[in-house]
């Protein structure tokens, strides 16, 4: 026995200690020691994995808020537009804003978590007054633009579906999204479960909606990885741009995290791990939703000739075509888009208002800062597509305000401290920036 303890303790080979033992037997045998360590690696990795599923559930939520301006009132405008328009040739816009807005998403997120200060703070402490002056004028601007896109949506599904007039139906969408808000009183999480729910409504209703289209599949794969764009189509390719891509979230993002950050650094690291993931899941479920508005578009309309140019043709053209089911689950949707964008747009309001400029004005004061133009718009009856697809043309306008100052900030060692932007992050976000606007100059171009 002390012979053997002194053969392993000098390096003896496992074979010879188990000698006499044929392979793969013996107590000490290197199969059994090898399916041991294989064994207890897969149990340890399915323990990891059985902890890091509950704790994810902890922190999804805040993207999930933001996702919704990926699909609101606006984006029901720009794809049913270029869906009926084009057919599926510009699925492949949806797929590089994507791309942008998960970047942009977790680079906001990344920036709220390391710092628990929101954007637009960081901004108000680190640029010169002018500066902020004008970054709180065109945050409004953007608000007020993304106002017009939700009002007119909700407004529009509550008419489609109970008949109400649309000046009424606005400001009964109003209403609700300052319903919706008041649930913040019982805590973020449940403001984001009522959005998420929203959310999830747009989701089914666009399912039922692609289940009755029936749409080609081999060309939508096609054109979700060919891009094609062309001067009748770039008009219509930045308002999805501006669509998916949207300047308030951005500002928005980095103050929504911080309900659920820790300050200690093993803390913050895990935090972004799940919030990437937050992001992740929230903007693809997004990308899908958007995709689904070309393809029932064109499925429906381009395939028939039909040139839809409003959102209540659309809504009574799906009825004779694909059903009543069809038409119903169209109206919900944007009624879900509606109400939850307006919700998400007045939380946006409050960061963008009171951040760059510290002016502290009640949560209905802002509101109605940013409700008038949508107003007026609705009380002058103008028409519903052509003032959606404006309004996101003019977001991809001043999306540059928000990406440029987030990446001015996150690219600062003093501010961010080991969770500053690497090189390629870097590189990655100015060429993201870049890219948005060429598109804008090349929109300008085209209209000369």
């Amino acid at each position: 026995m002390s012979s053997a303890i002194g053969d392993v303790v000098a390096g003896a080979s496992p074979a010879r200690f188990c000698r006499g033992a044929p392979r793969g037997e013996g107590p000490f045998s290197m199969d059994r020691v090898v399916a041991g360590t294989v064994a207890g690696r897969a149990g340890e990795s399915r323990r990891r994995n059985r902890l890091i599923a509950p704790r994810a559930l902890k922190f999804l939520g805040p993207a999930f808020v933001v996702s919704v301006a990926y699909m609101d009132p606006g984006n029901f405008a720009t794809n049913i537009t270029a869906g009926s328009r084009f057919n599926y040739s510009l699925l492949w816009v949806l797929l590089w804003s994507n791309v942008f807005a998960i970047f942009l998403q977790c680079q906001s997120a990344k920036l709220g978590i390391a710092t628990g200060v929101s954007l637009p703070e960081h901004c108000r402490r680190l640029f010169s007054k002018p500066v902020n002056w004008v970054l709180w004028a065109v945050g409004v601007v953007a608000a007020m633009a993304t106002d017009l896109a939700e009002f007119m949506g909700g407004a529009l599904g509550f008419y489609l579906l109970f008949r109400i007039p649309v000046f009424w139906a606005a400001l009964l969408t109003g209403v609700v999204s300052f319903l919706i808000l008041a649930l913040d009183r019982y805590g973020q999480e449940m403001v984001e479960l009522a959005i998420t729910s929203l959310v999830g409504v747009i989701g089914v209703a666009y399912v039922i909606e692609l289940f009755l289209a029936r749409p080609d599949w081999s060309l939508i794969a096609f054109h979700t990885l060919v891009p094609r764009v062309d001067r009748h189509s770039i008009l219509i390719a930045t308002g999805m741009l501006g669509a998916t891509v949207m300047p308030h979230v951005i500002y928005l993002h980095s103050h929504l995290v911080q309900s659920r950050r820790n300050a200690t650094m093993e803390a913050m690291r895990e935090h972004l791990f799940m919030e990437k993931l937050d992001v992740l899941v929230a903007m693809n479920a997004a990308f899908a939703i958007n995709s689904a508005m070309v393809v029932v578009s064109a499925a429906t309309f381009h395939s028939r000739g039909i040139a839809v140019d409003s959102i209540e043709l659309a809504h009574e053209t799906l009825t004779p075509l694909l059903g009543g089911l069809s038409g119903a689950a169209f109206a919900v949707a944007l009624l879900a888009s509606g109400l939850s964008s307006s919700a998400v747009g007045t939380l946006a309001g409050q960061i963008i208002v009171d951040g760059f400029v510290g002016l502290k004005m009640p949560a209905w004061a802002q509101r109605l800062l940013t409700m008038v133009p949508a107003i007026v718009v609705l009380s002058l009856r103008a028409d519903p597509v052509t003032t959606l697809v404006l309004s996101q043309v003019m977001l991809s306008f001043v999306l540059p305000a928000a990406i440029v100052p987030l990446l001015v900030v996150t690219g600062r060692a003093d501010v961010m401290g080991p969770f500053v932007d690497g090189k390629l992050v870097r590189v990655s976000g100015w060429t993201i920036a870049g890219l948005i606007i060429a598109l804008n100059l090349a929109l300008v171009c085209s209209l000369v």
